[in-house]
């Protein structure tokens, strides 16, 4: 057996209405359905990418790392500025940042959704890693995204 590509996610959410619309409002995803307790979402480039299922409870009092899935990454551009502008704009619709990275192959800025899940909004800014796969490796280093 071989994997071809990630093809969707699935995330259980506490209120299905607050995520959909942080899905849909805040990061642009293009809403499919919602009903019944699920909202679906696709960029076209599959069926779906993210389907959201809405389990009730409450979301998670604090983010500490623990087993499990640490964030999931969703692209947004190729260039610097990408995460900028997305920095500028979550940071005005009160969206909650936890942080910024440069990976050298890429520009990372990473939030939270309303139920605490961390979600890393990237730009590739290199294509390094097409000529030496470990170009991903390289350690990490602060992305200041504030203005001077």
């Amino acid at each position: 057996m071989k994997i071809h590509e990630l093809g969707h996610v699935v995330l259980y959410v506490s209120d299905l209405g607050r995520s959909a619309d942080f899905y849909r409002d805040t990061l642009g995803f293009r809403e499919i359905e919602r009903r019944r307790g699920m909202a679906l979402y696709s960029s076209g480039r599959t069926h779906h990418e993210l389907l959201l299922l809405e389990v009730g409870g409450s979301p998670r009092a604090k983010h500490t790392p623990e087993p499990g899935l640490y964030h999931i990454g969703f692209k947004i551009g190729d260039a610097p500025e990408d995460v900028r502008a997305a920095y500028r704009e979550l940071s005005a619709k009160g969206v909650t940042i936890v942080g910024s990275s440069d990976h050298t192959v890429t520009h990372s800025l990473y939030v939270l959704d309303p139920d605490g899940n961390e979600l890393e909004l990237y730009a590739d800014v290199s294509d390094a890693w097409k000529t030496d796969p470990h170009a991903v490796l390289a350690p990490v280093k602060p992305l200041p995204l504030e203005e001077s």
